[in-house]
């Protein structure tokens, strides 16, 4: 791995990555690397994480994450089946202000079992009349 990490040997993911410290591993491939969280939100709560240092999903080109999105695929089956989980949240979350805390970007595979007390769903917004739609499609023009 070429060591492209932006915060000079302080992104505690890429530590993981060049084994520096100790990490639970599920999965390695040459592209990425999947552990389990050291603060579960369930027992199974697996992070999924580039080896190449992009602090966000954005950093990644096409190509780089679709490598990733495969090992979240491989990792969610997995986990699922390990844990006995009734079903599992994908979460991802890009940038300080969407909730990420380590700027090394990451999938997280949460497992999840009935009345197990989660919920990431804590504040809902309504649109006004007309403006989902033009939203969609002011999003849509935007996609490349």
């Amino acid at each position: 791995m070429k060591d492209e990490c932006k915060t000079k040997g302080e992104c505690i993911f890429c530590k993981i990555i060049k084994k520096e410290i100790p990490a639970n591993i599920v999965f390695e491939n040459e592209h990425a690397l999947s552990f389990l969280d050291i603060n579960p939100a369930n027992k199974g709560h697996a992070l999924i994480i580039p080896k190449k240092h992009a602090e966000t999903t954005l950093d990644l080109n096409e190509k780089e994450l679709k490598e990733l999105v495969v090992v979240v695929l491989k990792v969610a089956k997995a986990v699922k089946k390990t844990t006995g989980s009734q079903a599992f949240n994908i979460i991802q979350n890009d940038g300080k202000l969407a909730g990420q805390l380590v700027m090394h970007a990451h999938f997280h595979i949460v497992p999840r079992f009935e009345n197990d007390g989660l919920d990431y769903r804590t504040k809902r917004t309504q649109y006004a009349h007309g403006e989902a739609s033009e939203l969609a499609k002011q999003i849509n023009k935007a996609i490349e």
